[in-house]
Order: C-alpha cells, then sequence, then structure tokens
C-alpha cells in the first residue's frame, strides 16, 4: 500500500502538537484541500437548489440583503484579526497567560460592541424600509421589515462566536475552520434541499435557515475547543484587562477601516447591480462569481496557514523561511491562473450544465471575473505576509482610496459608458490592479531589512 493511504500517514496528518512551522502548513495543506473540495462543491450546489426552492426574484433579494449584512459578520472593529496575530505572537513566545489574556480582552470587549450594535439598531429598525433598499417587490415590504431584525440578531450572535476563528488560526490550524465551514454549509444544503421538496417556498424560514445554521456550528465549536484543546487560553473574567485592549484595538482598527474598504469593493456589486436593475440580474452576477470562486478557494487552501506563520517567523527573525515560503505560493498562483482561463474558456458550456437556461452570464462577464480571480490571488500572496507580519499602514491608504473610488466606477462603468453588470466586475479589477505593484514592493522592502518610514508601520 502507498505510504500515502496507510493508517499511519493520515493518523501524522492529524497531529500538530509537535510538528514544525513547515510540517503544519504542508498538513493544513493536505487537509484543507480535500475539505475545500466538498465545500466547493456544496457552494455550486446550493445555488440550482434555491433557485429551484425560492426563485430568482426572492433568491435575489436574499443574495442583496446577504451582501449588507456580510458586513455586520465582518465588521469587528479589526478585533478578529488584532486578536490573532497578538495570540500568535503570544504562542510564538510561549506565553500562555498572555494569551489567555489576549482571548479574554477581545471577547469581552466584542461582547459590549455587539450589544450596543444591537441596541442601536433595534431604536432605528423601525424607521427604515427594507423592502426599498433592496429594491423588492412593495409586496415584500411588511416581511423583511420584520424578518431583517430577527436575522440581524442572530448575525450579531454569530458575530461574537466567530471569534473561535481568530484563536483556530493564531493557532495554526486553518484547516479546522475549513472543516467548520464545510459543516455551515453542507447542512444548509441539506436542509434547504428537504424544503425544497416538503415545504412551499418561503423566504422567511430559508433565511432564518442560512442565518442561525452557523450560529449553532459555531456554538458547539466554541464550548467543545474551550472545554479541550484550547482550554488554557478559554475566556475567563479574571483574566479580563482593558490594559490589553489597547493594543488589540491599535492593530485592529487599522484593519478595520480596511476590512470597510474591502467590503466596499468585494461586496457592493450586488447592491450596485440591485438599485440599477432590480434583484434578478443579481443572481447573474452571482453565478459567474460563484462559478470562478473555485480558483481562490482552493488558493486560500495554500494561503491560509501561512499568516500566522509568517507572524511566527517574522517574531523570530528567519526570513529565509518566509522568501521560500513566497516562492511556492507565487508558483501555485501560476498554475492557478492557466487554470482560470481555462474556466473562461468553458465558461458557457459549464452554465448550461451547472443552472440550466434560467441563467444566462454574458461571455465578457466571465473573462471579467476571470481576470479578478488572478489579480486578487496574486495580492492575497503579499498581503498575507504583510497582515502577519502587522506593517498594514501602506495597506490602509490604499484601501480607503479603493473604497472611495469603487462604486462611482461602477455605476460610472455600468450605467454610462453601458457595460451592464460586467462594468462593476471591471471597476472592481481597476481597483485591484494597483496593488499588484504597490505590495510586493513592500513585501521586498520588509523581507531585504530596507523598509523605513511608511513602508515599515
Amino acid at each position: 500500500m502507498p505510504k500515502y493511504l496507510s493508517a499511519g500517514f493520515f493518523k501524522e496528518l492529524f497531529q500538530f502538537k509537535n510538528s514544525s512551522r513547515s510540517e503544519k502548513a504542508k498538513k493544513n495543506i493536505v487537509l484543507l484541500f480535500f475539505l475545500q473540495v466538498f465545500n466547493f462543491f456544496s457552494l455550486m450546489a446550493i445555488v440550482p437548489v434555491t433557485l429551484n426552492y425560492l426563485g430568482k426574484t426572492e433568491y435575489g433579494i436574499w443574495l442583496t440583503l446577504a451582501s449588507i449584512l456580510s458586513w455586520l459578520i465582518n465588521l469587528d472593529f479589526g478585533l478578529g484579526n488584532g486578536l490573532r496575530n497578538k495570540l500568535a505572537e503570544a504562542l510564538a513566545l510561549k506565553d500562555i497567560k498572555l494569551a489567555r489574556i489576549y482571548v479574554s480582552t477581545a471577547y469581552a470587549v466584542f461582547s459590549v460592541g455587539i450589544l450596543s450594535a444591537f441596541v442601536i439598531y433595534f431604536a432605528i429598525h423601525r424607521l427604515l424600509n427594507w423592502a426599498n433598499l433592496l429594491q423588492a417587490p412593495t409586496e415584500y415590504t411588511l416581511l423583511l421589515n420584520t424578518l431583517v431584525l430577527y436575522v440581524i440578531i442572530l448575525f450579531l450572535v454569530q458575530f461574537l462566536l466567530k471569534l473561535i476563528t481568530s484563536v483556530i488560526n493564531a493557532d495554526q490550524r486553518p484547516a479546522l475552520n475549513g472543516g467548520l465551514s464545510l459543516i455551515t454549509n453542507s447542512l444548509t444544503l441539506l436542509i434547504v434541499y428537504f424544503l425544497s421538496i416538503y415545504s412551499e417556498p418561503s423566504l422567511t424560514i430559508f433565511a432564518l435557515v442560512s442565518s442561525g445554521i452557523p450560529v449553532f456550528v459555531f456554538l458547539i465549536a466554541s464550548l467543545f475547543l474551550f472545554g479541550g484543546h484550547f482550554r488554557n487560553i478559554s475566556p475567563s473574567f479574571k483574566y479580563i484587562n482593558l490594559k490589553y485592549s489597547s493594543s488589540l484595538v491599535k492593530l485592529g482598527m487599522q484593519f478595520f477601516v480596511i476590512q470597510i474598504s474591502s467590503l466596499i469593493v468585494f461586496t457592493t456589486g450586488n447592491i450596485i447591480i440591485a438599485q440599477l436593475y432590480g434583484p434578478q440580474p443579481v443572481v447573474t452576477y452571482n453565478v459567474a462569481f460563484k462559478f470562478f470562486y473555485m480558483v481562490p478557494l482552493v488558493f486560500n487552501v495554500a494561503l491560509a496557514p501561512f499568516w500566522s506563520a509568517f507572524t511566527e517567523a517574522y517574531v523570530k527573525q528567519e526570513f529565509d523561511w518566509i522568501k521560500t515560503s513566497i516562492r511556492k505560493l507565487i508558483y501555485i498562483w501560476g498554475i492557478l491562473s492557466v487554470i482560470a482561463i481555462v474556466m473562461v474558456i468553458a465558461s458557457d458550456f459549464i452554465y448550461k450544465i451547472w443552472v440550466g437556461p434560467q441563467v444566462k452570464v454574458p461571455f465578457m462577464l466571465s473573462v471579467a471575473s476571470g481576470i479578478f480571480v488572478i489579480i486578487a490571488n496574486w495580492n492575497n500572496i503579499f498581503i498575507y505576509f504583510i497582515n502577519g507580519v502587522g506593517k498594514v499602514r501602506i495597506q490602509l491608504y490604499y484601501a480607503i482610496f479603493v473604497a472611495a473610488l469603487n462604486i462611482p466606477l461602477s455605476v460610472f462603468l455600468a450605467k454610462y459608458v453601458g457595460l451592464g453588470i460586467t462594468g462593476v466586475m471591471i471597476a472592481t479589477n481597476i481597483c485591484l490592479i494597483f496593488a499588484s505593484f504597490l505590495f510586493p514592493f513592500q513585501y521586498h522592502k520588509l523581507i531585504n531589512n530596507k523598509a523605513k518610514g511608511i513602508w515599515n508601520k
């Protein structure tokens, strides 16, 4: 029997305790690859299943609403990434007490922030007309105004529980997060499939299922991990120390602005299209986006172990290891870029098999989506290093610039140049292209100890 099929191989694959940094990265990549293959197919399958259950109009409404609500789940004031970096540094120095202080303080600060966010939204939600915001038919007004309140509550709870993913990443176990993602997507697919067979179409039930399943998965994972592997760094009231919140928040606020800017660039496409053309073209845009999502999904398998690994290596000044890792990632990027080009060529044929005649995707939208994943993957190689070492000031300023540029450029290309929904994707590509030169330049300065001033902040 080949070594890679033996029981000993699989047993070793799941053991991280005494593994070197490179061994952890390899194990995570192998595990994530298998997990993300299934993850990809579950994400692909949920599109036709949901279309069949909800129909194109209600699915378009949900996609637009989910894009807005994704802001909630990502706008953690940078505390998630701040915790990830600071916890990784503490673990690299084997300072368990400091690690537990960071975890406890992050959960405490986050809980206060989430409670405040709920109070604010509860005070203003009666003033909002979600049907107008989502460009939905007027008969959805009462339904959406009530439904969104419950969905936001679930999203805010998920918001807090999702901090466990930052702890997992800091411990260099991103494959575990891949497992949680697969469980969430598979459960969602399974339940929506049964709903499509045994239940009448209901946007309310679908929204509560889609929002509630992640809460359930993250709650079980938090209880299990903080009661087991992460017991020595589990959150505790006696380890809350607000003195350490400033270091979390200082780095975190920079990540926060970057996150907001990234959300504007990457998630406003659905909202812009809904405002310009209504909810149905949002489905077309998302079919193309989810088809090409396979490429960054696979690349993120390779990238995932390296953020916190770069943190540890930089703290220990192991620069040769960093350079070797970057070269390997560039090689993988090249292979996946070729695959993206092949996907563009075959896109029309695959759309017909995947979603049938319900959705017709313009070929130029496929071309723009293919270019998008190639550029985004390249940028992420260097962003992961820059984020890992916490030198994010340049990225912060660039993020603010492209956030200001993206929406007006999207509207201009889509509406006034006449490119339609394809123009929205082209605008995103324009916003990303300059970073393809800027971030590699900063990486070379940092790795060669030549970074000064803003390049080293």
